[in-house]
């Protein structure tokens, strides 16, 4: 059990960097319709870059990033690129800048709002971003005096500071959380596999939970029921199921099964956001609608996570490592404790209910399915290289959503109830994205009704 959990530890590490660089996710060339010139789009290369940046600064801790936070990232380069790619445009509504009588290159006012927004959070790695702008501008035959760059700087300086009083990484740190000992309560948990979180971590990014959404009304806008009482026997039955399939050895899980559990042992934010640069690169080759797009997923997956940590902290349960070792002081005489049993990968350091991988995946495939008009589209995940395969190909948005449901059941960190309602959660955050936010703009192409997937 614990050679494996070695090997998947360290190829979720290895897949991230590779998913980072991966040259099948680097972006194809689109035209500019005023120069003639074919530039690579922005928006992807800008994309692979973030995650290029947010993986330093894990593993330099400079600036400290819990795991769940980089979703805030993401969302900010990308909102930032679309006001900056919209105001010249003029396609589709910004999320926040006005930039009147803005001109220039789109391409370079979207690496400018990209590359200044990077900066400002992590300050330590300006030289690497300064490298990688300059670049893509040399690259691609843009000026650096463009006019576009002024719009993309006005487009990040107007998002740094609507979000600069936002309650993230609130200073100082708000005081560990370390949930209840009562049966049903969420505690820190032991990890049994090699790599983190270390043994014993109080809640990470506890903030996440509190602070103002990039959407929403507020955190807890589609917030589900309660989770099961413990005494229910949807509980019951749940416990049992991840008991069952959930365990490092001697499981009841079918090799199939152990193949879908390791391939969706990787960071969701960042496997979401390369899968979008794969679909991009496929099907996407004006950059107004490629900024909307990785707009529109990754302001959902902000305030699906957001909805998740609402969640968590609110009904602060019990994650099943704790729940089935403690099986025989919860009340109910059904759930038979096993002090011994272990889940299949090292649980994650906070509250169970709502799922926030679940949360993600509901919200980028809902968005996918209602930009492209339908939930039947055929695409491929990266996932895991230890799972077999390595990529798994989907003809429906809604089957990827329904194997993560399945996933962290297999994996033995969830019950079914939390996977299925932060899936459904992530799908009414999209929905509310799509439907209020970065609207096509009257007599433009793309005016018509947008479709449900349903």
């Amino acid at each position: 059990m614990h050679t494996i959990g070695s090997r998947i530890f360290a190829a979720l590490l290895m897949a991230g960097a590779a998913a980072c660089g991966s040259s099948a996710a680097r972006p194809e060339a689109a035209e500019n319709a005023e120069s003639g010139l074919s530039l690579a789009d922005p928006v992807l290369a800008w994309n692979d870059i973030t995650g290029q940046a947010i993986a330093t600064a894990a593993a330099t801790n400079s600036p400290p990033r819990p795991g769940p936070s980089s979703v805030l990232d993401y969302a900010m380069v990308h909102a930032a690129m679309h006001d900056a790619v919209q105001a010249i445009e003029g396609r589709f509504e910004p999320y926040a800048v006005v930039i009147p009588g803005a001109s220039g290159s789109s391409f370079a006012a979207a690496a400018k709002a990209a590359h200044d927004v990077l900066v400002n959070r992590f300050p330590a790695q300006a030289a690497f971003l300064d490298s990688k702008y300059m670049g893509y501008l040399g690259d691609n035959g843009l000026a650096v005096n463009d006019p576009g760059v002024a719009v993309g700087q006005q487009a990040a300086a107007g998002l740094i500071a609507l979000r600069a009083n936002d309650g993230s990484f609130p200073n100082p740190p708000l005081p560990p959380f370390t949930g209840g000992t009562s049966p049903g309560e969420w505690r820190p948990t032991t990890s049994y596999l090699a790599g983190p979180p270390p043994s014993g971590a109080a809640m990470a990014a506890e903030w996440l939970a509190f602070m103002t959404p990039f959407t929403l009304k507020s955190p807890d806008q589609f917030r589900p029921p309660a989770p099961p009482a413990l005494t229910s026997g949807k509980y019951t039955k749940e416990y049992e199921e991840v008991k069952r399939l959930g365990r490092d050895v001697n499981s009841e899980r079918t090799e199939a099964q152990t193949d879908l559990a390791i391939f969706w042992n990787l960071n969701f934010i960042l496997q979401w956001n390369v899968a979008l640069r794969d679909i991009s690169a496929a099907h996407i080759d004006d950059i107004a609608e490629s900024s909307r797009l990785f707009a529109l997923a990754n302001l959902a997956m902000a305030d699906a996570v957001i909805s998740a940590w609402d969640c968590k902290r609110h009904f602060v349960y019990w994650r099943p490592v704790t729940a089935i070792q403690e099986g025989d002081a919860d009340g109910n005489p059904k759930t038979e404790g096993d002090p011994s049993w272990r889940p299949f990968i090292n649980t994650p350091p906070y509250p169970e209910y709502s799922s926030g991988a679940n949360n993600v995946t509901g919200a980028t495939t809902k968005t996918l399915a209602l930009y492209f008009h339908g939930n039947s589209f055929t695409f491929q995940v990266r996932g895991n290289p230890l799972a077999n395969p390595p990529i798994r190909t989907y003809t429906h948005f809604s089957d990827a959503a329904a194997d993560v449901v399945e996933a962290r059941i297999l994996q033995g960190i969830h019950f079914r109830s939390a996977d299925f309602f932060g899936r459904r959660q992530g799908r009414s955050v999209a929905k509310w994205v799509f439907t209020h936010y970065l609207r096509p703009v009257r007599g433009h192409p793309g005016d018509e009704d947008d479709a449900e997937d349903e």
